[in-house]
């Protein structure tokens, strides 16, 4: 018997119907994995930072991990000179300088870095007239003095422990030294006094490693009473004078080295923050990556704190983590005790910025611990300021921090989303920079993007500490080349 025409059509359009529904279903699915795609993309890309971390807390929130010594390496602890775990910072809150200061003495470090090379590549600069520290020019030195971060370290026999501030960009180690013939600034710890040490001697002015200061001050040894005299000033007018010595230096209860050239300063004035000297892990032969080489190998490597509430570490020897990714150490001509580096590339929010490869290698770049903020050739800053920018549209700007030009406003907000920012290298790697490297808060109504632009563009690049925050950066002098790791301090 034939089917009724009525009931054909109403079979058809259950069917049809039923097929529309499927249809409907799949295309919310598809949207909705299209969707989650792109949620899931963009948090790829982007950073998710609570607004209330942006800020350090007031007391110290030491890392979790563990510093262990061996035959091979010694592990320091790293604090933020001015931060809660620092010893220096204790009863001296008046003495910590405003965020204004420190990027001001920052930009005054950066000038010196620039004025160094460009003096080197001309006329190789003036001499410091060490025997008269009133004379020595302000431009014509090394790097800054005032860098941000601190380990402490044992000198003489007895051992006396001395809170130093690290620097990659400095090679000779010096701390202040009694009898103080003609000025120290005020330091936390004992001034060292080398008379109450058994193991200490002066460096006679006919030394051939007297005149090896040249190389790792920038300046001509002086000479008195038959003893070398070192001079080196930093580019915010702080100089440290005084006589060339040998002495014990202890890392750790294991490793102690006999015979570690060092300055004993007995004219110093600056602004080092209550810290007993500086350590500088510096390229040249005096620096104490190179008087250790024996035992190291030229390797070390730090982990700079997420914040100045916490805790990093400073390691001699031993091996990169197993993430770590490699590119080549490269030498700059004008100042070879930098550590050199080839970018290639910057990438904000997952994409390759258009800069050109020869605005980075006409600028060149190095690596610093004691800069703070990383400064950029112009066109590399322009890029990564747009870029920026365009991302950060939602959120309400405000005005300038210094030489920070790009702010924002976070007051009426819990939680941001902030692009990610990455360095590519000649080598091929990318390093993200961590979420804690991107922004430099002063308040939650000022939040900046913790990058600057050089005012030339053969201007040297500079990788600044706070964009190293929580790397683990290895550095392999023997082999030549640097090495980057995530989540180093933890």
């Amino acid at each position: 018997m034939a089917t009724p025409i009525s009931s054909v059509s109403l079979t058809m359009k259950c069917f049809l119907y039923a097929y529309f529904l499927c249809l409907c279903l799949l295309f919310s699915l598809e949207k909705g994995y299209a969707l989650e795609g792109r949620k899931i993309a963009e948090s790829h890309h982007s950073h998710f930072i609570e607004v209330s971390s942006l800020l350090p807390p007031a007391s110290c929130k030491p890392s979790t991990k563990v510093l262990s010594n061996n035959d091979n390496k010694a592990s320091l602890k790293v604090v933020h000179k001015h931060g809660p775990c620092s010893k220096l910072s204790l009863n001296e809150a008046s003495a910590a300088p405003t965020h204004t200061e420190i990027l001001l003495q920052d930009q005054s470090r950066v000038k010196s870095i620039h004025s160094r090379l460009s003096n080197s590549k001309t006329s190789g600069g003036k001499d410091v007239k060490v025997t008269d520290s009133t004379t020595i020019p302000a431009k014509d030195g090394s790097t800054v003095g005032s860098g941000n971060y601190i380990v402490t370290v044992g000198l003489g026999t007895p051992k006396k422990d001395l809170s130093l501030i690290f620097d990659t960009g400095s090679d000779i180690t010096w701390t202040q030294c009694q009898p103080c013939a003609r000025s120290c600034y005020k330091q936390k710890e004992q001034i060292f006094d080398p008379s109450q040490s058994t193991s200490y001697t002066n460096i006679s002015c006919s030394s051939s490693i007297c005149n090896s200061l040249t190389s790792a001050t920038g300046n001509t040894p002086g000479c008195a009473s038959s003893t070398c005299v070192y001079g080196i000033q930093y580019g915010d007018s702080s100089f440290s004078v005084g006589f060339f010595g040998t002495e014990k230096l202890t890392l750790t209860s294991t490793d102690e080295f006999n015979n570690f050239y060092f300055g004993c300063g007995q004219n110093n004035q600056g602004l080092f923050g209550g810290s007993a000297g500086l350590l500088g892990l510096g390229r040249d032969k005096l620096s104490l990556v190179s008087q250790t080489a024996q035992k190291y190998n030229k390797i070390f490597s730090y982990c700079l704190p997420s914040s100045s509430s916490s805790t990093g570490f400073l390691t001699f020897g031993g091996s990169a983590s197993k993430n770590a990714k490699f590119t080549p150490l490269s030498t700059i001509s004008a100042g070879p005790s930098f550590y050199g580096l080839d970018f290639t590339g910057i990438s904000v929010g997952g994409k390759k910025l258009a800069i050109s490869a020869s605005v980075f290698s006409t600028a060149g770049a190095i690596i610093d611990s004691g800069t703070v903020i990383t400064r950029l050739p112009p066109p590399a800053y322009s890029a990564l300021r747009a870029s920026f920018r365009n991302l950060m549209s939602k959120y309400p700007m405000t005005k300038a921090l210094s030489i920070l030009d790009t702010c924002y406003d976070f007051s009426n907000y819990t939680t941001i989303s902030v692009p990610k920012i990455g360095f590519s290298f000649s080598s091929g790697i990318e390093v993200d920079i961590d979420a804690t490297g991107i922004l430099y808060a002063s308040s939650i109504s000022q939040v900046c993007l913790a990058f600057a632009g050089n005012s030339d563009a053969t201007d040297v690049f500079i990788f600044g500490n706070v964009q190293q925050k929580t790397l683990e950066v290895f550095y392999d002098g023997s082999a030549g080349k640097v090495g980057f790791a995530p989540g180093g301090c933890s």
